[in-house]
């Protein structure tokens, strides 16, 4: 499933399908900061990258400092001149917070926070994860994007406002089943 996804991401992204070559409103978002979790491929990196096409300043994070100076020198380079980058592991509080005290030094506050990070380390039923995978999964999946919210706020609320957009899975819809 992960590697379909990252497929259609990839597709959305290049420039031989890229949707957003005619329907990018490259001002709507000016003077809009937007932090996206997980955003240095995939579908959190489409998402930072159209933000960006849109007007807004993105702050891109992932785990892994080589992955953030990778996307955001790709997208510095494809002309995207409001990108910064900082690793974050959103199950850890002082990542999470260094993300946002981040996004204000570096512009000016956060009106966007896309909590898009999300693990999956096993398959089958859920009935039959181990305790300690069902913790990860808890942790960065549940708690992590409960925690962001909240910790996001007082900067939204310093800006008069914000948007929160929370990206999950299409297993609420189609649950595995159980036999």
């Amino acid at each position: 499933m992960y590697q379909m996804f990252k497929h259609l991401a990839q597709v959305l992204v290049s420039s031989k399908h890229n949707m957003m070559s005619t329907s990018v409103n490259a001002s709507r978002l000016i003077g809009k900061v937007a932090v996206v979790t997980a955003s240095t491929e995939g579908i959190g990196f489409a998402i930072a990258k159209r933000l960006s096409a849109e007007g807004a300043s993105v702050v891109i994070s992932s785990r892994k400092e080589s992955n953030v100076k990778k996307a955001v020198d790709t997208l510095q380079k494809e002309g995207h001149k409001h990108i910064s980058g900082v690793v974050c592991h959103v199950s850890k509080k002082e990542d999470r917070l260094n993300l946002f005290d981040h996004a204000e030094k570096q512009f000016g506050g956060i009106d966007i926070l896309v909590s898009n990070a999300a693990v999956n380390p096993v398959t089958g039923p859920v009935i039959e994860c181990p305790e300690n995978a069902w913790d990860k999964i808890f942790d960065v999946n549940v708690k992590s994007t409960f925690l962001l919210t909240q910790e996001v706020l007082p900067y939204m609320r310093k800006r008069k406002g914000g948007s929160i957009v929370y990206v999950s899975s299409i297993g609420g819809l189609a649950p595995f089943k159980v036999n």
